[in-house]
């Protein structure tokens, strides 16, 4: 399966499999979200050959319904917006091919990448793998029951509105805990900050939370499960339940391939890029959640307009796009 310059093929559906591709293409996007997928349709357009790599995680496939995405005013789910961006993308050429890369190196023209029946070799490379929450302890199955049906969530800024006046619980313990029990309060008055350790918090800590009427409630929590009208749990030999709950836990950035390039990461590992989305490594660029900012679809796919318009420009200095 070698691609063309164009990046046009026979397509039998939204993905192909993965492949062993000859001739290097112009770009290489790492990640199926809606950074990467916003990439590849602009530089589709931008006649460059494009092939994105998706191993099917991305976090937008969670969002059961998104409603602050411009464009949608009965909001959309976050599955059916990822397979309009895959769509949209395939029509103009980009090639969409399923599997997970594993390493990352510097090429004679490039970059390549390996994985599972994966070889792969482009002139730049856009990485967009996003980031992965952490969890509470709770199955599999009631985590993703429980994300459906909104009762839990991981993102205040996409929807605090939706939780206006309900009973919600943050869960915790640090600065960010503290910041999301701020956050949520200017939406309802209800708001439980439940200790994800035993760490005691600092008085300072304690006053700012009494100061806006959050207890405090000592955990961790355990044995979640699915309620007609809510989440339950039980935490200190009781069984308390919110019809909303906020993990706090932080995220584990996927930078990992961007590293291994020599690509510098903040310190919290978000990988480093200017204002043009160019990472220390010349010829790698990165967008949407696994750079430092907020982790908005709107926000990816801003990110990724200018990545992609800057992998053009870039490229097109050392070999001129010409028709």
């Amino acid at each position: 399966m070698i691609l063309g310059r164009t990046g046009r093929s026979n397509r039998r559906g939204p993905r192909d499999t993965p492949a062993m591709m000859a001739a290097p293409v112009d770009c290489l996007i790492i990640g199926g979200g809606p950074a990467g997928l916003t990439a590849a349709i602009y530089l589709a357009r931008f006649h460059l050959s494009t092939v994105l790599l998706d191993d099917g995680h991305s976090r937008a496939l969670q969002i059961p319904c998104t409603n602050n995405h411009a464009g949608f005013p009965d909001g959309i789910s976050g599955r059916e917006l990822v397979g309009r961006m895959q769509a949209q993308a395939l029509r103009f050429g980009a090639r969409i091919l399923s599997g997970r890369v594993d390493d990352v190196m510097i090429a004679a023209e490039g970059f390549r990448a390996l994985g599972s029946d994966i070889a792969l070799e482009a002139r730049s490379m856009l990485i967009a793998t996003g980031v992965t929450n952490r969890r509470p302890i709770i199955d599999d199955a009631t985590h993703a029951e429980a994300l459906a049906r909104g009762k839990l969530r991981y993102c205040p800024v996409c929807d605090g509105f939706e939780v206006t006046d309900q009973n919600v619980a943050v869960i915790g313990s640090g600065p960010r805990a503290i910041s999301e029990c701020e956050f949520l309060r200017s939406y309802t008055a209800r708001v439980s900050l439940i200790l994800d350790r035993r760490d005691n918090l600092t008085e300072i800590d304690v006053r700012r939370l009494a100061d806006i009427g959050v207890p405090v409630i000592a955990g961790p929590p355990r044995d979640f499960g699915l309620e007609p009208d809510g989440l339950s749990f039980s935490v200190s030999k009781k069984r308390l339940r919110f019809e909303a709950v906020y993990p706090a836990l932080g995220s584990i950035i996927h930078s990992k391939l961007a590293t291994s390039l020599g690509a510098a990461v903040t310190d919290e590992g978000c990988i480093q890029v200017d204002p043009h989305q160019r990472t220390t490594r010349s010829g790698l660029y990165a967008a949407g959640d696994v750079v430092k900012g907020l982790d908005q679809i709107s926000h990816a796919m801003g990110e990724a307009g200018v990545a992609a318009t800057t992998i053009r420009n870039d490229l097109a200095s050392v070999r001129p796009r010409l028709r």
